[in-house]
């Protein structure tokens, strides 16, 4: 998870007379897919006319970084293919399948397909929503408070124990982008990176309306890419509709390692929805969003979110600000020494 993106992680095995003789996944962005992968892998390439390929995803039919897999599939005359799900990729969609069925394999499609489907949320909510794939994740003490009335010093007031902040770091070197406001930067100076956990950092979405962040803060180092939201101001006046979001309105400047893209934060489209139109531009299809409570509730209040991934500690504040209020599907329920996680999904 967090190497192929934006391709799906797909996994493919290939059987010969009832035993599994290769097996493949998707290979780090840019090189092999998961049938290419599973297919260098049989020794004896005679035996693929007499084999039944085993895929989650249906087989490419276009070039990307790399050649169709449907093509390499009908050249080494595989007779039989299994497919979990259609592509809903565009430029897939079925073309793949068409392609096999032209060159007479016999194929199978919906085989697991609910289990094939969830493997791919990500790759499905991107194409069919046309936004991230939006995990929502937040820490709360055990009487309901994610953070406390006051701090002395602009760094995270700790909830949850290592080893669950360990965990935050492993999702987010699986998904493809972070997001969090404006005070969460200025309160806590977030790095927004894995540093705890062997993986990429993901892109850092930092919503600052009125530009109040400078280069003396974290999310700004070179340690990552990032893309800030900002509104209409004096520094920099309304951009083009058709730009909003999308195009750069401030040039990268020596010292911010950032893009600048506009929205209209008084328009009657919600924030949340804006936001992630923009995302969709920007290729980006799984975000984390880790706060602050506004900004988590603004994702709540629009139904724009598809898990909620939520720890509560041992401690209490008395008082501070309050855990965003959300009704979801009850997924999972796990302990961390002393901390508990609960997993939700949107109903």
């Amino acid at each position: 998870m967090g190497t192929t993106r934006p391709n799906p992680m797909v996994g493919a095995v290939i059987v010969y007379n009832n035993s599994i003789i290769s097996e493949g996944y998707t290979s780090a962005y840019g090189g092999n897919h998961a049938e290419v992968n599973a297919i260098n892998a049989v020794k004896d390439k005679s035996l693929l006319r007499k084999s039944t390929l085993y895929v989650t995803l249906e087989p490419c039919s276009h070039f990307g970084k790399t050649p169709p897999c449907s093509d390499l599939i009908v050249k080494h005359n595989i007779p039989n293919v299994v497919i979990g799900c259609i592509d809903d990729n565009p430029e897939v969609a079925g073309k793949g399948i068409a392609k096999l069925k032209a060159s007479g394999c016999q194929v199978t499609v919906g085989v697991l397909e609910k289990e094939c489907k969830t493997l791919h949320k990500r790759f499905f909510t991107f194409y069919n929503k046309k936004r991230p794939y939006i995990i929502l994740k937040w820490a709360e003490t055990r009487d309901g408070f994610i953070a406390p009335v006051a701090k002395d010093e602009k760094k995270p007031v700790w909830i949850t124990n290592t080893y669950s902040r360990q965990l935050v770091h492993k999702w987010r070197a699986e998904e493809q982008a972070v997001l969090v406001g404006t005070n969460t930067v200025i309160e806590d100076n977030p790095s927004l990176t894995t540093r705890d956990w062997t993986g990429e950092n993901p892109i850092r979405v930092v919503l600052d309306r009125n530009l109040k962040l400078d280069k003396s803060y974290s999310v700004f180092n070179d340690e990552a890419e990032n893309i800030i939201f900002h509104g209409e101001n004096d520094l920099f006046p309304k951009v083009d509709e058709n730009q909003k979001g999308w195009a750069i309105s401030r040039p990268l400047q020596r010292g911010y390692n950032a893009a600048y893209a506009q929205i209209d934060w008084n328009s009657k489209t919600s924030i949340a929805k804006q936001i992630c139109d923009a995302l969709f531009k920007f290729q980006i299809n799984s975000i984390i969003i880790e706060g602050g409570a506004k900004t988590l509730q603004t994702f709540i209040d629009e139904e724009l979110w598809d898990e909620a991934r939520v720890f509560t500690g041992t401690v209490e504040f008395k008082d501070g600000t309050k855990a965003p209020e959300f009704k979801g599907k009850f997924i999972s329920e796990s302990k961390i020494k002393n901390d508990l996680l609960k997993i939700y999904a949107k109903d």
